[in-house]
């Protein structure tokens, strides 16, 4: 007999089953039984939001919610953000501003922007600041995370660039 539950979710737009032990984290899922690695484990107490996703639309720390929680939800990691080859205004702003430096803690930044700017596109900078700051970087310093975040901000109210055509 096995100590595991089935469960059905969509991950980053695909329909999926797993079976999970019930003590096993959503981290750990991802990571180990998906093979999603992009979500970061860091403190592994909800502290650092280093393994932050979306789950149905919200930031979530995915170290302190059971795999088991997210039977019939959607969840998001960093992998789900890009289009293909194209990546994600946060992705693209995060380069372009140096808003990360060893990368560790990027994943869990961009899906908290993410959620975040899906909810309120609108946010002064102090808002962002303030949605920022559950978030724990040692490299940064936050000023081009903010940078980043409301470059992204501008381009995703903006709506997608046109496509280049080949003639």
């Amino acid at each position: 007999m096995s100590d595991k539950i089935k469960i059905t979710l969509t991950v980053n737009g695909t329909a999926m089953t797993a079976e999970v032990e019930p003590r096993r984290s959503l981290a750990d899922m991802l990571r180990d039984d998906l093979r999603l690695t992009g979500t970061h484990l860091g403190c592994e107490h909800g502290v650092c939001g280093a393994c932050t996703v979306l789950v149905d639309g919200k930031p979530v720390r995915s170290c302190l919610m059971f795999g088991v929680q997210a039977n019939g939800a959607s969840v998001r990691t960093v992998e789900g953000l890009a289009d293909g080859d194209r990546l994600h205004p946060l992705q693209q702003a995060f380069w372009e501003n140096h808003g990360l430096q060893c990368g560790f803690c990027t994943p869990g930044f961009l899906m908290l922007a993410a959620g975040a700017l899906e909810e309120n596109p609108d946010m002064t900078d102090e808002e962002i600041r303030d949605v920022l700051s559950s978030n724990l970087c040692r490299c940064t310093g936050y000023q081009n995370i903010v940078k980043a975040v409301r470059l992204a901000a501008e381009v995703m109210k903006a709506g997608p660039a046109p496509q280049a055509t080949r003639s």
